[in-house]
């Protein structure tokens, strides 16, 4: 039988994050939080003062960055706490009343918005010319102006912000049914050995090239799952339906134009993903097809997806060797960012393996005044020195973000976060495909790039798709029902796979664990990204400095401008179908290489 995780406190201390660095103890962080709370009406000596002059407006604003840098430290703290043992109490608590200081400051600060409408633009420029320090804020004023139409009352906007504690339990209640209560039944392989499936096992056992022991993991998950079918509908249907209740309120003409246009997105750049995608099926479907040849299968199941149809070398890494590649890869990014990136190695920004109550798969989140923070489960595989550099990618995005921009415009927007992220997986492929040994590792290496297309612009745009069905059919009040969802799931996956593929009942209750359908219409920012990066890493290869110095600013240009503007700045256009069609064409590529030399 598998190894037994170890329990948090099992875990060696350099192999864990250093959360000292937010607050050097829990103490530190309760006096914190009880500071916070107690200042929280300050925000009453500014209610409807904003309009009394330029300096008033000013201290208002820089109170509230001040509350908000310190809360961000707070409530960063309280959740990977949480995350790293998320049955332990004590952290539950705390990331509850984080979640409380939250909703309680942005329902104490909902007036700020409200008021700087009011006064109106050319209010705000005579402002300006008044306090010149107000000049920092232009372009969160800029984005105020742009929302202006959607900004609600002053009494509707404090009763908006308040109802975030009780709308937003539908993600909280999956996020600890998920990663608390949720448990698999150990499975057999085909020798009849045991094996633990855990979240973080999962991808690992269905990599297997042992088919018995994949069907068992994939009909272990979905099995369990699929007993909370009901739950777990009920879960997504609550959040769906909070999601419209924001947009219908705001007077937005759709969930996803809620979500776009916050981001500076045009609708346009969504669907203009779903259809290119929709073009580029037939490649697809030549992919499904080879790997059913190549695994010499009569009916390919969607438990064979994962399994790589090139022989995989027999090795794993370790932790400082997968540091020592990523570093050697990222070569090309020059000194200023293998200067961070070697700092965080050293310095503990990273929750490296998997134990015992542990938040599953991998994420990177930052607080502006400390440096970003990345959890792994790292399990020696190569694509877990795949997720090392993709991660490092938010990280580093956030750190140079953070210290080339003031408070208020150094978070960058969801849609440009997987950019950075992905554009260091392709670095990372490409240092590899140099290095390969044999013609056999070089296959491999085309197979597992391959895949990558594969599951991040086929799979996540049919996310998307799925996403966007399902918002439309609450947004219109139709009822969702887990036969409905799972309905709706097994024909996208009959679309996506296309004929060669096997679509089995268990595939149906995948939307249910899926944690990103729980920040709408996030998805399909990681096809857009990959489809970004593809670019904008061949352009590092190929210009070298000059497409470093460009692709860097977009990296230390937070939000100060819209998304489109800052990946045109580092040579990418996104309201085009151009990146998309260029990804697939160098998927298509790659899959020709594939069929010449295995095929």
């Amino acid at each position: 039988m598998s190894e037994k995780l170890p329990l948090r406190s099992e875990v060696k201390t350099e192999d864990t994050w250093r959360l000292e660095d937010y607050f050097p103890t829990d103490a530190d962080w309760k006096e914190a939080w009880n500071d916070l709370e107690s200042r929280l009406d300050v925000y009453d000596q500014y209610r409807g003062h904003l309009a009394d002059s330029a300096e008033m407006l000013y201290e208002c604003l820089l109170f509230d960055d001040t509350f908000c840098e310190l809360l961000e430290k707070v409530y960063c703290y309280a959740h990977q706490k949480q995350d790293q043992d998320t049955a332990n109490g004590t952290y539950q608590e705390f990331y509850g009343r984080a979640m409380d200081l939250y909703n309680k400051m942005a329902a104490a600060s909902s007036f700020i918005r409200v008021e700087i409408t009011a006064i109106g633009s050319e209010g705000i420029r005579k402002m300006m010319d008044e306090q010149p320090d107000l000049k920092s804020y232009d372009r969160m004023f800029e984005l105020i102006f742009r929302n202006e139409k959607y900004t609600k009352s002053d009494v509707e906007e404090r009763l908006l912000a308040e109802a975030n504690s009780v709308t937003g339990a539908a993600g909280d209640i999956f996020t600890m049914f998920n990663n608390a209560d949720m448990k698999f039944e150990p499975v057999t392989d085909s020798k009849g050995e045991m094996h633990q499936v855990t979240h973080g096992t999962f991808v690992h056992l269905l990599e297997s090239s042992d088919r018995v022991l994949r069907k068992n993991a994939y009909e272990s998950v979905y099995r369990s799952y699929g007993m909370f079918r009901n739950s777990l509908a009920a879960m997504y249907q609550a959040n769906l339906k909070e999601h419209s209740f924001y947009a219908r309120t705001r007077g937005y003409d759709s969930p996803r134009h809620y979500s776009l246009y916050n981001n500076s997105i045009p609708v346009s750049v969504y669907d203009n993903l779903v259809q290119s995608v929709h073009e580029a099926l037939p490649i697809m479907y030549r992919y499904v097809a080879l790997r059913k040849k190549l695994l010499n299968v009569d009916d390919l199941s969607l438990y064979d997806v994962y399994v790589p149809i090139v022989k995989a070398p027999d090795r794993k890494y370790t932790f400082e060797e997968a540091k020592n590649i990523v570093l050697e890869a990222l070569k090309p990014m020059g000194e200023e960012y293998l200067k961070i990136l070697r700092e965080a190695f050293e310095n503990r920004w990273i929750d490296v393996y998997e134990n015992q109550g542990k938040r599953s798969g991998a994420y990177s989140t930052s607080s502006y005044s400390v440096h970003p923070y990345v959890l792994l489960n790292f399990n020696g595989s190569l694509d877990s020195v795949f997720t090392l550099a993709h991660e490092m990618g938010h990280a580093l995005h956030s750190w140079f973000s953070n210290h080339n921009q003031s408070y208020c415009t150094a978070s960058y927007k969801i849609f440009v976060a997987e950019v950075a992220s992905t554009c260091n997986e392709a670095l990372l492929n490409h240092y590899l495909m140099e290095h390969a040994q044999t013609d056999e590792e070089r296959a491999y290496l085309i197979n597992n790039y391959i895949d990558t297309f594969k599951g991040t612009i086929f799979r996540q745009t049919m996310f998307a798709e799925f996403e966007y069905k399902t918002h439309e059919m609450v947004w219109k009040g139709e009822t969702l029902t887990a036969d409905r969802l799972c309905g709706i799931y097994h024909e996208l996956n009959e679309l996506y796979f296309g004929p060669d593929m096997h679509v089995d009942s268990c595939i149906e209750m995948e939307w249910s664990r899926i944690p990103h359908f729980y920040t709408p219409f996030y998805v399909y920012q990681y096809a857009t990204g990959f489809t970004a990066a593809t670019a904008l890493s061949s352009r590092i290869l190929k210009y070298g400095a000059p497409a470093v110095e460009d692709y860097m600013k977009f990296l230390k240009g937070g939000c100060s401008k819209d998304p489109i503007d800052l990946l045109k700045m580092a040579g990418v256009d996104m309201t085009s179908q151009e990146p998309v069609k260029e990804a697939m064409a160098v998927f298509s590529g790659l899959l020709d290489d594939l069929e010449r030399n295995v095929g």
